[in-house]
């Protein structure tokens, strides 16, 4: 850890001028937006959970299994919106508008389309995909299950386009634009979820519908905002700001209707890698859960508590992975690689110091939350313990196995990232699920015991990697 910590604060060969690229101003404008909205979204599943518990621990239970399911394919949307991020932001280092815009329009084009079809899918075989994955659960829990995946998937493609033109914006460091809709469609969702669970006594369909509703508004904002953003260039331009010329990218209907075959390969060049890497590892996730579902109704409910729990205390690593794309991405566009060795060395910094401070605030608060929660004394004493476990490895691994990760991929070393995912998840997180939770008997400690292990292995990985300097070679755009 000693080296790790000395590495990380070596300086770079050459220090870029910081007023021409990302200053500290820059940086923080860039990501204290994210982290809000990223804690704004998390909210979202934490309001569902929250609330829907006071409809009984079936309720609960179906939701959270039912999320697991989702959770594969909100994690494509998000790979295929990073993908896009990736390309947009070195089409903005680069000052190629043209070019930016395409790579917008092709991104919410795929977007829509692979959305369509996953909620098509999702709605012709929900009671068929939940009987193969979670087949031993009480048939209340099914229920549950059924009625929650029903009303979800016809959200699938707004969570898709609004992910896509949140990307855009993210690419151009405007993230302040997407917090602001994080916040009202967070406000529209939490109203929503009280009226649905204790007006209307709707139970998990008084959670669904709002959630449905909040994202389709997001959709809608982001997409008007990247068309009208057109406009605000043009006129930008008339006026003769002349500087801000690439630096933005905006939507256009002809870049959406049409395929452009070089374009949509550079998209999919880095999201396919990236899609495989995190469809894998939510897949694996929901397979576990079947396990999970083995241990009883009392762990499966801990299990989802205590994730909502995990997506709050992961965000500060999350969010500051977003920041990686934008500043790296637009880095290795402008083709300077020891911007880019600098930056990535200074956001490590900062991930690491600030996802250990919101780690201990999220482990400090746990027991006063839970409080709140209609939950037996057994399940929310087993929820402390699993956030105690993960908050600890969370704080010290997540910033190089997943911020990292993210620097990686936005300079193009996507395969890399990959194969390491695909081999940590199999080789660690499936192998030792087994091992600790059904061998040792340990339950849902000994699969969170094996995400923990997943982590640590990827860290390692990744950060010989980034010392190698061979992610330094790749080139995403002409």
């Amino acid at each position: 850890m000693k080296q790790l910590i000395y590495r990380l604060t070596e300086p770079a060969r050459t220090i870029p001028d910081e007023r021409k690229i990302f200053s500290n101003h820059d940086l923080k404008i860039l990501i204290v937006p994210l982290f809000l909205e990223q804690l704004l979204e998390v909210l979202v599943g934490v309001a569902d959970t929250f609330m829907v518990s006071y409809a009984g621990e079936a309720a609960v239970s179906g939701v959270s299994l039912v999320n697991m399911f989702n959770t594969v394919f909100i994690y494509l949307f998000s790979a295929l919106a990073a993908g896009g991020a990736v390309v947009v932001s070195q089409y903005i280092g680069s000052r190629d508008r043209k070019n930016g815009n395409l790579s917008a329009g092709q991104l919410v084009m795929i977007a829509a389309v692979f959305s369509a079809a996953a909620m098509i899918f999702s709605l012709a075989l929900n009671r068929q995909l939940l009987r193969l994955l979670f087949g031993e659960v009480d048939a209340d829990v099914m229920e549950a299950c059924v009625t929650y995946l029903q009303i979800s998937a016809y959200s699938f493609p707004a969570i898709a386009i609004y992910n896509a033109g949140a990307a855009v914006y993210r690419s151009m460091g405007k993230t302040g634009v997407t917090m602001n809709i994080s916040l009202a469609a967070n406000g529209i969702n939490i109203a929503g979820n009280a009226v649905g669970v204790f007006v209307l006594h709707a139970g998990v369909a008084g959670v669904a519908y709002p959630s449905l509703i909040a994202r389709s508004f997001s959709a809608v904002v982001i997409l008007i905002l990247c068309f009208r953003r057109r406009e605000q260039e043009r006129k930008q331009d008339q006026e003769g700001k002349q500087d801000q010329e690439g630096k933005t990218v905006y939507l256009e209907w002809k870049n959406i209707f049409r395929w452009d075959t070089g374009m949509v390969k550079r998209i999919l060049g880095i999201a396919v890698p990236n899609g495989i890497e995190n469809g894998l590892f939510q897949l694996t996730k929901v397979a576990l859960s079947s396990i999970t579902a083995l241990f009883g109704t009392v762990q499966i409910a801990a299990n989802g508590v205590a994730q909502s729990f995990w997506s709050v205390a992961a965000l500060m690593g999350t969010a500051l992975g977003l920041a990686f794309v934008t500043v790296i991405g637009q880095c290795m566009g402008a083709g300077d690689t020891e911007a880019a060795d600098y930056y990535m060395r200074k956001l490590l910094r900062i991930t690491f110091a600030a996802s250990v401070l919101w780690n201990g605030v999220i482990l400090i608060a746990a027991p006063i939350v839970l409080q709140g929660y209609a939950l037996s004394d057994e399940a929310a004493d087993l929820v402390v313990i699993l956030v105690i476990i993960h908050n600890i490895f969370n704080a010290l691994f997540y910033p190089l196995s997943g911020a990292l990760a993210n620097g990686l991929r936005a300079a193009g070393d996507v395969k890399f990232t990959m194969y390491v995912s695909i081999f940590s998840t199999i080789g660690c997180r499936v192998l030792f699920s087994i091992l600790f939770g059904i061998w040792m008997n340990l339950g849902v400690i000994g699969i969170a015991f094996a995400m923990c292990g997943d982590w640590m292995i990827r860290a390692a990985f990744f950060w010989i990697r980034f010392r190698s300097g061979k992610w330094k070679e790749f080139r995403v755009i002409a």
